[in-house]
């Protein structure tokens, strides 16, 4: 009997993050004949001569930089104190999946997940990019039309939300940590699976907190399918949107 194994790492990690300096320009004091104006800065960042050398204030409305107001298309963060560098963080929390043994008789599913996290850029994009399992010249075929899992036939795709079929496995993202992110297009429907090399797979459409994502891989194969081990390279490449 054949025994067909796809093992070894599943994918690597590749993030790019695009960068906008921004330049500032000094403006002239706001003044007349009667009356200047020495703050630099008018609102709650406006602390100069704001103190004597027994008392001081500090005006506080949105000065810590906390506050956050979103639309579809803009979004503001609040407060003089808010950091303007663009940052963008990226983790594979697992790096390799192990399906086992591959049977024609039934399928066979794998996890893995990776965390996102992006701050005043106006979100992110994350693209997979590799291989179906492959074993010498043989390889899996890719579901190109999206599937449910089919005994005996050879399929290979991937979503990246709760599943009960074939099995209970995977998750929905988890934006618990003040996330937007979402699951996009033919990789967002339960029991489906897809596969395209490059295809962009999640997205925020804003600046968001950390976003886990868990991929739920499945593999059919048929009688046919040449045993042996079966190895799968990938990559998730994460950029910035401005």
């Amino acid at each position: 009997m054949n025994q067909r194994r796809w093992m070894g790492s599943f994918f690597g990690g590749i993030f790019v993050a695009t960068l906008f300096v921004v330049s500032t320009a000094s403006a002239q004091l706001i003044q007349s004949n009667n009356y200047k104006l020495d703050e630099s800065t008018v609102g709650t960042s406006g602390l100069i001569n704001s103190g004597s050398a027994n008392f001081g204030i500090n005006e506080a409305t949105g000065d810590l930089g906390v506050g956050l107001s979103t639309s579809d298309n803009y979004q503001l963060q609040a407060g003089s104190k808010t950091d303007p560098s663009p940052v963008l963080a990226f983790a594979i929390n697992n790096m390799a999946s192990n399906f086992g043994i591959f049977t024609a008789s039934a399928p066979s599913v794998a996890t893995a997940s990776f965390s996102v996290m992006n701050y005043t850029s106006y979100g992110y994009t994350v693209q997979i990019i590799g291989n179906t399992p492959t074993n010498g010249a043989h390889s899996i075929e890719a579901m190109s039309t999206l599937d449910s899992s089919q005994v005996g036939k050879e399929q290979f795709g991937l979503n990246l939300v709760a599943n009960t079929s074939p099995a209970s496995v995977g998750a929905n993202p988890d934006n618990g940590q003040f996330g937007y992110g979402t699951v996009v297009g033919n990789y967002s429907t339960p029991n489906k699976y897809y596969f395209a090399s490059g295809d962009t797979i999640a997205q925020s459409p804003k600046s968001s907190g950390v976003t886990n994502y868990t991929i739920t891989y499945l593999v059919n194969v048929e009688g046919m399918t040449p045993g042996g081990q079966y190895r799968s390279d990938q990559t998730l490449v994460v950029l910035a949107t401005f």
